[in-house]
């Protein structure tokens, strides 16, 4: 087994001086302090692009008007709103189909336009990918879709939405998802069944389930 390394980052400084450009305190290993300002540069250059530009501004005067006072739900309405998008995407894990139900109530209410899409879209069999029949969750009783994060892309691709809403879609297919959506995309819900769809509840809970991961 290779030697585990770790390279100090953003996670291991107390200060957090780049919140307000306090330079003289940055600590040695701080990516402000070692950045290259043609990189530094190269990344400014994309807000000059009038979509990255207006999602930024967007998202920047948002977080001040709603912060600590909006929900997400509220939050992600009234940024589709701001941003006037004409129709939403909604990628849901059909095991949440119930919570997108009630999110795409709060759209329609709002009058805004969207179109959801199931995660097993095609209903094509795990088997397709790879999965043996004993790793399925039916444990091997016939057909089992597996979930296609692509074709949900594809398929909101498709219809034309202009933005794009993750709801509970599994670790990696969420990824997958991110990867092929034409659109820009948020995730409102992140899947967690062990903590009711709350998983910073694991980080909190040091005596618990954080000790899971303990050796």
């Amino acid at each position: 087994m290779a030697k585990y390394t770790h390279t100090l980052s953003c996670s291991d400084c107390t200060l957090l001086c780049c919140k307000s450009n306090d330079y003289e305190k940055y600590p040695p290993f701080c990516p402000t302090r070692q950045i290259e300002e043609k990189r530094l540069g190269s990344a400014l250059e994309e807000y000059e692009k009038p979509l990255v530009r207006r999602l930024t501004l967007t998202s920047a005067i948002l977080e001040a008007d709603g912060y600590c006072r909006l929900t997400r739900v509220e939050e992600t309405v009234e940024f589709v709103k701001r941003m006037g998008f004409r129709k939403v995407g909604v990628a849901s894990c059909v095991g949440l189909m119930r919570e997108a139900a009630i999110f795409c109530k709060i759209l329609q209410q709002e009058r805004i336009v969207y179109c959801t899409v199931g995660c097993k879209i095609g209903a094509v069999d795990k088997t397709f990918v790879g999965v043996p029949e004993d790793k399925k969750l039916n444990r091997g009783c016939g057909h089992e879709s597996m979930c296609n994060p692509v074709m949900q892309a594809k398929e909101l691709e498709a219809r034309e939405t202009d933005f794009n809403i993750v709801i509970g879609l599994c670790v990696g297919h969420d990824s997958l998802f991110l990867k092929y959506s034409a659109a820009p995309t948020t995730v409102m819900i992140v899947k967690d069944r062990v903590m009711a769809h709350n998983p910073v509840a694991a980080l909190y809970s040091f005596g618990g389930m954080y000790s899971r991961f303990k050796k």
